[in-house]
């Protein structure tokens, strides 16, 4: 690589050293996240991991991609990097855990209008900590220089997770009846989904993102870039303790959309609005922005992450198993025979 340089490519706005000064700074990150499995170093052509397959009979593989969307912007204007790295590897592996499946490795893609060694490195290291918290290995990824597409100072984020199922153990969503339990696993706030309201109701900017909130004990920025919450370690912990029969992951579209995803369409969720234990932010977000209740509960999480089904004789169980591996849980309703998808009362 020492011999690798292109003046004219310099030139056209693509400076190749950057490129192997910032895969030298995010080795040490890089290095963090490899657990058994993991066979191949960055720098080759393709990422390779090796599958165990202990206790599995009948290996499901399953992916999962997506990015951080406008979230990222705050991070321009916040001059922060090193938390939109675990934003990106969440979406992906919270996706993954919904059908039963642990992840196995993550690969990101960066995009950028110029490569600034130190920035991406500072990227990756929150893609690294996100893998970390997930339990899966960083394999691979990609650092794109982009002159003339964005700007030289902006990037875009995203991945790809692969985990892997036993196929008798894939959620069945099929086997929920009325009266079973739901039960909310908390957000840590917006996570990253929603933010193109976001950023309209607080006209986001340097100044507003600086602004102490009282209710928010820390400034809206801080509170707003708060990364997207990995439940990985909870899901499986879960998955020991007791029978799970769905499992939604909620993100864009909030309740409305992602809960209707895990559920049979003669069945809808019954939500009691009181037993929602709303953060602080979506109230903030609901009165600066005049937001009426259900347009907030069509777009974002409102303090819940994931909704898990389990049979009401297991609902104490699996909420104390949420709560031992790191989580909070609490009863957010049941399941009731109605085609309505999801019912707030």
């Amino acid at each position: 690589m020492n011999n690798s340089f292109s003046e004219s490519y310099k030139k056209a706005g693509v400076d190749v050293t950057a490129g192997y000064k910032s895969v030298e700074l995010m080795k040490e990150h890089i290095a963090r996240t490899m657990i058994k499995g993991a066979l191949s170093g960055i720098g080759g052509f393709g990422g390779l991991f090796e599958l165990d397959m202990t206790g599995i009979s009948k290996p499901v593989l399953v992916s999962g991609t997506d990015g951080v969307g406008t979230k990222i912007k705050l991070a321009f204007i916040m001059d922060k990097h090193d938390t939109v790295g675990i934003d990106c590897v969440a979406m992906c592996v919270n996706d993954i855990i919904c059908c039963g499946a642990k992840p196995q490795f993550f690969l990101d893609y960066i995009a950028c209008g110029k490569n600034f060694p130190e920035k991406i490195a500072t990227i990756v290291s929150g893609v690294a900590e996100g893998c970390v918290q997930a339990q899966c290995a960083l394999i691979g990824g990609e650092t794109a220089e982009h002159p003339g597409l964005m700007p030289e100072d902006e990037y875009d984020l995203a991945g790809f997770s692969v985990g892997v199922v036993d196929k008798d153990k894939i959620l069945q969503p099929d086997t929920q009846k009325a009266g079973d339990v739901l039960i909310a696993i908390k957000s840590s706030g917006v996570h990253s989904n929603g933010f193109s309201l976001v950023r309209r109701v607080f006209d986001v900017n340097e100044h507003n993102l600086n602004m102490h909130f009282d209710d928010l004990g820390t400034t809206l920025g801080e509170c707003l870039l708060t990364p997207t919450r990995i439940y990985v370690k909870a899901v499986m912990s879960l998955l020991d303790a007791v029978k799970v029969k769905s499992i939604s992951h909620i993100t864009g579209g909030g309740f409305y959309e992602n809960i209707p995803r895990s559920l049979p369409k003669n069945l809808a969720a019954k939500i009691e609005r009181n037993a929602v234990q709303v953060l602080p932010i979506f109230d903030l977000i609901k009165r600066t922005g005049d937001i009426p209740e259900r347009d907030m509960f069509n777009t974002f999480n409102m303090g819940v992450g994931m909704i898990v089904s389990v049979d009401k004789n297991d609902a104490d169980k699996a909420i104390a198993a949420i709560k031992a591996a790191g989580e909070d849980a609490y009863v957010l309703g049941e399941l009731v025979e109605s085609e309505e998808g999801v019912i707030i009362c």
